[in-house]
């Protein structure tokens, strides 16, 4: 069936929903009510009106029994505002909607909360470790085995132990010497 067909029933369901709970039905039972929404399946043939109730739990049951007895009423007048071959069998559900977006609200704010108390936090705090973590110049030119470094500049180096000297020669140039000897 075409869905806008069952968008628009379920529109004007609702609307007359609405209009029977506040003037013709007079169960003391019945709160303060507000019709959602009505959806209608594809075929048309079952509508669930959505309300939600404003009040305690017992106002809340209250209600729902006051639409379970008149959905015998409410169907009848839908039937005659539409004029349908077929008047769709009416279900009533408590809408969860209200409630599922206080949830969200109060996780919201719990999470405002949780980010107020880290940047409060923040204010004093100091970077653990060294200023600058990373390696710079002057770090590459200690030979400190200890330090961990493993790469070396010059291979050629390595076959110069530190205790030879050559007297007037750098060890870049008996590296050099090295490589030429090679």
């Amino acid at each position: 069936m075409n869905q806008a067909r069952a968008r628009k029933l379920g529109d004007r369901i609702a609307v007359i929903v609405a209009e029977m709970l506040e003037r013709r039905i007079k169960d003391p039972r019945l709160g303060f009510i507000t019709v959602t929404e009505a959806r209608v399946t594809g075929d048309l043939r079952e509508a669930t009106v959505f309300y939600t109730v404003y009040g305690s739990d017992d106002e809340v049951a209250g209600t729902k029994a006051a639409l379970a007895s008149a959905t015998g009423l409410i169907r009848s007048e839908v039937g005659k505002q539409t004029g349908l071959k077929h008047t769709p069998s009416i279900s009533f559900t408590q809408d969860t909607v209200p409630d599922t977006a206080r949830t969200i609200e109060d996780l919201v704010e719990r999470a405002r909360a949780a980010d107020a108390l880290v940047a409060a936090a923040r204010v004093d705090a100091v970077p653990a470790g060294d200023p600058d973590p990373y390696r710079t110049a002057d770090d590459a030119d200690d030979d400190d085995p200890a330090e961990g470094d493993l790469a070396d500049d010059d291979p050629a180096e390595d076959d110069i132990a530190e205790d030879e000297t050559v007297p007037g020669r750098t060890v870049d140039e008996l590296g050099d010497d090295l490589d030429d000897e090679r």
